[in-house]
């Protein structure tokens, strides 16, 4: 009896190791609006070099390629449609991803398959030099 009951272990544990180690598909459009903390101004809202200013901002990530751990897509506004690429890569914990843009880093968290919350942040290093801050959610869009 107590053979049948590790070999049931054994298999318990091989079961919940193999569904850890899944990579959860992102494929799709992913969608949220979120308060913005801006210096100057970005190719989706405008602000002030001198002063701090937070703007609300719809975004849309389109996650078009995703081979294993590895995503590409693109990122594009409410404000505009100029579908910004993005490369990001999924942590073997398959909850943290960290990616970048043109202009700026990502690190985003898996919630649940159809929400993830996604931080965005820009140095004044960029073409634009301007400085961005946030942190919001972001949900799959259904088909």
């Amino acid at each position: 009896m107590k053979l049948i009951g590790l070999i049931a272990a054994a298999f318990a544990m091989t079961a919940t190791a193999a569904a850890q180690d899944a990579v959860p598909s992102l494929m799709g459009a992913w969608k949220g609006t979120g308060k913005i903390l801006l210096y100057g101004t970005t190719e989706h809202l405008s602000g002030s070099a001198q002063n701090a200013v937070v703007r609300d901002l719809e975004v849309t990530h389109r996650v078009e390629g995703q081979d294993g751990r590895l995503l590409w897509g693109t990122t594009s506004s409410a404000n505009n449609d100029s579908r910004e690429p993005f490369a990001c890569a999924l942590s073997s914990d398959n909850k943290t991803i960290v990616g970048a843009d043109t202009d700026g880093y990502y690190r985003i968290t898996i919630m649940s398959p159809d929400r993830i919350e996604k931080c965005y942040a820009q140095s004044a290093a960029n073409p634009r030099g301007a400085i961005v801050a946030t942190c919001f959610m972001m949900d799959r869009v259904k088909q």
